[in-house]
């Protein structure tokens, strides 16, 4: 079996904010869920332009109160921000640079992916391809961004 056949993303499953929170704090296994994210790509839409996403299309997002390899991302925040998790090394897919993906341990022993040394996330408020509402998300102690392709910050401010 090759490496990049056994990469998948953890993902929340749930449709709202409110909901995935709330049932969180009523059984925090129910807010995430394993997907079948496949290789990360570019996808654009307007105001961002071209910014991270899944196979699938879901946004991916970073944290500013993260540093390079390091999530400070834990216990409520990751319930409302999963971590993409890896189970393999992280495919590059179109428009993604195979030398800016990489990989962070997280206090779990799990492996989250990175780019341009950034942990990554979905958001629970997200509800499929081309949802992008944790964009500029001011909470947990931080801001989220979306990723442009060279690994920066997109700020539509």
């Amino acid at each position: 079996m090759r490496a990049t056949t056994a990469f998948r993303i953890r993902a929340a499953r749930t449709t709202s904010f409110a909901a995935a929170v709330g049932l969180s704090l009523l059984c925090p296994a129910l807010a995430v869920g394993q997907t079948d994210g496949g290789t990360l790509q570019t996808v654009a839409k307007q105001p961002f332009g071209q910014y991270l996403a899944d196979a699938h299309g879901r946004a991916v997002y970073m944290f500013t109160s993260d540093h390079p390899g390091t999530s400070t991302c834990y216990k409520s925040c990751a319930e409302a921000w999963p971590p993409l998790q890896a189970l393999g090394p992280p495919p590059a897919g179109n428009g993604v640079s195979a030398a800016l993906l990489g990989t962070a341990r997280r206090q779990d022993g799990s492996s989250q992916i990175t780019y341009n040394g950034m942990p990554l996330y979905y958001f629970v408020g997200d509800h499929g391809p081309g949802t992008t509402a944790g964009a500029g998300v001011k909470g947990m102690g931080g801001e989220w961004y979306l990723v442009s392709p060279n690994g920066q910050k997109i700020d539509n401010d």
